[in-house]
């Protein structure tokens, strides 16, 4: 095991091929307007401490082996495909990774499959889809997953056209916008790029913010591919084939949330392991950002919610 001194610390113990370029930005619906205006953060303020998992009563379920505690000072890298010098997990472990909420229903349904089976996962969150759905995301810091950012608007950082003031807002305004889908609660110092294509002088600019940078090892082109058997065959066969690592879904996406509780049925059966990560410090928004996530977040005179989530029919 090769591991850099000081990164990662172990702190709890609970019982129970293709190209890997992702270049489309998410379309799976319409996006809603933002619920609110975010008001800039108060400076300073307390952490409020995260709940703590709920207490498991399945004695059979997947559960969590091992809770991880990241330095992120400098910002380490994790995941192969990438960042080969961290190579914190054992064999048949796992890092479960979700990436682009959050999102109406499918993140509730990713939310509910992991309760059920006890278990734990890393949500990368798009600043946007936080705006949307803040209530979302804060049933999954309650819930007490972990909460990574994912850029403001899923755009790729590679992209040319951008000048670096323009990456950086990507990724500041992002930081913040989660921030305030949590009610003032920053989220933990880690970021995952759009498409896990990292220009290098924004990787230079994370480690400066003391962010630490995801990859992955197994990727299930959940993204590409919408056909249950086939996401299931390049999970397990990046697994079988890897023996261990941090799996890429995004719970953006319906076809992922219906699938998942199968995934965590095989990954029990088979006897894999799931590790949760965490930063040991979470990540410092910066007041220039929470400002202008202010300034152009306009205030809405009516709800524009998706009639979905307003209106619900019940029986009488």
């Amino acid at each position: 095991m090769r591991v850099a001194a000081g990164l990662l610390v172990a702190v709890s113990l609970c019982v129970p091929e293709l190209a890997w370029s992702q270049t489309a930005a998410p379309q799976a619906a319409p996006a809603p307007a933002p619920a609110a205006a975010p008001a800039p953060a108060a400076a300073d303020a307390a952490q409020p401490k995260q709940p703590a998992r709920a207490a498991c009563n399945n004695p059979n379920a997947l559960g969590v082996a091992r809770t991880l505690e990241i330095d992120t000072t400098g910002g380490p890298g994790f995941g192969f495909e990438h960042f080969k010098e961290l190579d914190f997990l054992k064999d048949k472990e796992v890092v479960l990774t979700f990436d682009d909420g959050p999102w109406e229903k499918n993140t509730e349904m990713v939310l509910k499959a992991l309760a059920d089976e006890c278990t734990t996962g890393i949500f990368f969150e798009i600043g946007k889809h936080a705006t949307y759905y803040p209530e979302i995301a804060k049933k999954v810091w309650n819930a007490g997953h972990t909460i990574g950012t994912h850029t403001w608007s899923h755009e790729a950082l590679v992209n040319k056209k951008l000048s670096e003031d323009q990456r950086k807002e990507e990724i500041e305004k992002g930081i913040s916008a989660v921030k305030w889908a949590l009610g003032g609660v920053s989220p933990s110092s880690f970021f995952r790029f759009p498409a896990l294509q990292h220009p290098p002088e924004m990787v230079t600019y994370l480690g400066t913010r003391n962010i630490a940078i995801f990859s992955c090892d197994v990727d299930s082109f959940d993204f590409k591919y919408h056909d249950p058997k086939k996401v299931m065959n390049l999970i397990f066969h990046g697994l079988e084939k890897k023996g261990k690592g941090i799996i890429l879904m995004h719970d953006f996406h319906k076809e992922t949330a219906a699938l998942l509780p199968e995934i965590l049925k095989r990954l029990r059966e088979e006897g894999y392991k799931v590790v949760a990560m965490r930063s040991k410090s979470p990540v410092k928004s910066l007041p220039q950002y929470d400002e202008a996530l202010a300034k152009d977040t306009k205030l809405p005179t009516v709800s524009n919610r998706p009639l979905s989530s307003v209106v619900t029919e019940v029986s009488q």
